[in-house]
């Protein structure tokens, strides 16, 4: 009941971490403002669901006398962000009406055709303001209760049924603010915007120094603007004014909780009972399966060792009859020690990321730190990788461990590097945003070649340098004869069957997931996602044992691959899933994009077979090693 207990705390506990804004932890400190005190508005970049990011002001849009780049992380420059400054401006909690911007006096070929690009590929807008995204207020209807969310963003533009585009040339802001009570100041909770597309008139010709009045927006004869037309056509010769509200609105929202709205989850409750049904399917097929494996073995071993004859020994068949076979050296025993390595520092890099994330460590707030934070804990990883590679080598008897380390070094990152860099030269033919700079791509080598490498040598070196575990039993110098398998036994067809399992342990999480990478969408539901890697751990490690128990009692000892391919497998249901997810909820059509997203996937598949492969490979490791040390071998 003890152990009961305290399994229920931690998942209880996990679940809490999610949902609990104690956890919180901002990723800015907070910034005070007093009335009438200038802000600047910042702009992101261009994002669609259809096609790559662009900067701001690929498209022309009003620029400030000098463009400003923001300092950005790693993981914002990875994630294609490009912050700089605008000539948007306001006073604190002043109201501005109708404010020009600038003007295009006549879009000329190429401005008119951007823009309508942009807007055929339903491009979005990005801005920041004291680090709050910009977002456009929809409202959800929740068990009848009418829930406030944001958008991301908003359009460039619109088009109509007889495909003419029209620009979005009207911003109206309304910044939420919270006033403390015992002074003056105020800091912003919320940063909205509804964008509008008009057709501004003005009376006679245009004044370069800002005095000329508009018809179409006057804030002294209370005219404002409407969604009803004239909207603002794009065009060859048209002339676009550019104009902006900005309204400043009370709220009881406090500066901890004002990422809240922003973060609050679509489909939550669908996603709840996802969630907890997939968690008691697994328990209840986990709990089956520990249970049917725990009375198996307890007779097998207490029968094994009631046999007092040799005549009885030899007339038993299962797993103990291949004893003397099991441990012998796998093939390409120094490729499969590279894969477990890689695994292993995959698996550190996932474990800490979770737990930092859960604690809020990694809010979105902190715009690039999640991908920083997984960058650098890889790196820093290396260590574990070549540690763990060695005593596995050396287990195999192996000698040549200063290649199997080079290979634990440089195979998966030499893999990932690899697409990263196709892919970022095709992007950079694209002119897009999402383009690492040079500077950043010498940063990422200087990380793998002066950071990482260095520490897979020193883990390796100590991790040889340890005795081998001593096998429980000794191996045969002759190899034994493998029987004819049936054919459920064949190789290919239970390492697929082993993967059906751990990919049906996170699919539905793989769905939110996928949502937030492709469709721009905040994820931030880590409690969640630390419980489903639990799920994944536990339904690897157990699948890939009752396999690899089948496989023995049918006298097959060649386990030392098939168990790291078992729960990898799982890897090539993910991407298929993938496949699926492309043609049924994205809308990419150009190939640049395409081959991204694929790209990516791959990337993102690779990791998980060396990830689930290496946790089924552990389980099934040390299981072996209890089943056969428990036995009488004479």
């Amino acid at each position: 009941m003890g152990r009961v207990s305290a399994t229920l705390a931690v998942l209880v506990a996990l679940l809490a971490a999610d949902c609990c804004t104690a956890f919180y932890l901002p990723g800015v400190a907070p910034q005070d403002f007093s009335k009438g005190d200038l802000i600047t508005l910042k702009v992101n970049k261009l994002m669609s669901v259809k096609n790559l990011p662009y900067e701001y002001y690929s498209l022309p849009y009003c620029r400030p006398e000098k463009i400003v780049s923001s300092a950005e992380n790693l993981g914002e420059v990875l994630r294609g962000d490009r912050i700089e400054n605008s000539p948007y401006s306001a006073k604190f909690r002043v109201n501005h009406h109708c404010k020009v911007l600038c003007r295009i006096g006549s879009l000329n070929k190429a401005q008119a055709k951007a823009f309508k690009s942009r807007i055929s590929d339903d491009y979005r807008v990005n801005m920041i303001l004291d680090n709050l995204p910009i977002g456009m207020v929809r409202m959800r209807d929740d068990d009848g209760e009418q829930v406030k969310t944001y958008e991301r963003g908003f359009p460039v533009g619109f088009a109509d049924d007889n495909d003419r585009s029209y620009l979005n040339n009207h911003l109206t802001f309304t910044i939420l603010y919270h006033q403390d009570a015992a002074t003056d100041l105020a800091r912003i909770v919320g940063f909205e915007v509804e964008p509008y597309s008009v057709q501004h008139s003005y009376e006679g010709k245009w004044e370069a120094d800002g005095s000329t009045t508009l018809k179409t927006c006057n804030a002294e004869d209370k005219k404002y603007v409407t969604d009803k037309g004239p909207h603002q056509l794009v065009a060859e010769g048209k002339e676009v004014i550019f104009t902006y509200d900005v309204l400043f609105k009370a709220s009881d929202i406090r500066w901890a909780s004002r990422w809240d709205t922003y973060l609050l989850a679509t489909d939550d409750q669908v996603h709840w009972f996802s969630i907890i049904n997939s968690l008691m399917i697994v328990l209840f097929l986990s709990g089956m399966v520990a249970m049917i494996m725990l009375r198996t073995l307890h007779r097998d071993i207490s029968k094994y060792n009631q046999l007092e004859t040799a005549e009885e020994a030899q007339e038993e068949t299962g797993w103990k009859l291949v004893h003397g076979d099991v441990f012998r050296p796998p093939t390409h025993g120094s490729w499969l020690a590279v894969l477990v390595g890689t695994g292993v520092q995959l698996f550190g890099m996932t474990l800490v990321t979770m737990v930092f994330a859960t604690l809020g460590f990694l809010s979105p707030a902190n715009r690039g730190g999640l991908m920083t934070a997984v960058l650098l804990l890889f790196v820093f990883m290396g260590c574990f990788a070549g540690y763990s590679s060695a005593r596995l080598y050396k287990t195999f008897k192996g000698e040549q461990w200063k290649r199997t380390t080079v290979r634990t070094a440089l195979a998966f990152p030499g893999f990932v590097s690899a697409i990263f860099l196709t892919l970022n030269f095709l992007v950079w033919g694209q002119r897009s945003s999402g383009a690492v700079p040079f500077g950043t791509l010498c940063a990422l080598v200087f990380l793998w070649c002066g950071v990482s490498v260095p520490l897979c040598f020193v883990g390796s070196y100590f991790g040889y340098k340890k005795a081998a575990p001593e096998d429980p039993v000794r191996t045969n110098k002759i190899p034994r004869q493998v029987p004819e398998q049936p054919w459920y036994m064949h190789p290919a067809f239970s390492i697929l069957i082993g993967g059906i399992l751990p990919f049906g342990a996170v699919f539905i999480e793989l769905f939110f997931i996928l949502t937030s990478m492709w469709m721009h969408q905040f994820y931030y539901l880590f409690g969640f996602l630390g419980l489903v890697f639990i799920i994944l751990i536990i339904t690897c490690a157990e699948i890939t044992i009752v396999l690899a128990y089948f496989q023995l009692c049918s006298e097959d000892y060649h386990w030392w691959w098939r168990a790291y391919l078992t729960s990898g497998s799982s890897a090539l249901y993910l991407f298929l899933y993938s496949l699926f997810y492309f043609y049924t909820k994205l809308d990419i059509t150009k190939l640049v994009p395409a081959l991204m997203y694929f790209g990516y996937m791959t990337i993102v598949s690779a990791t998980f077979f060396c990830l689930t492969g290496t946790i089924g490979f552990y389980a099934t490791y040390i299981f072996i090693r209890r089943i056969y040390g428990a036995v009488k071998i004479d």
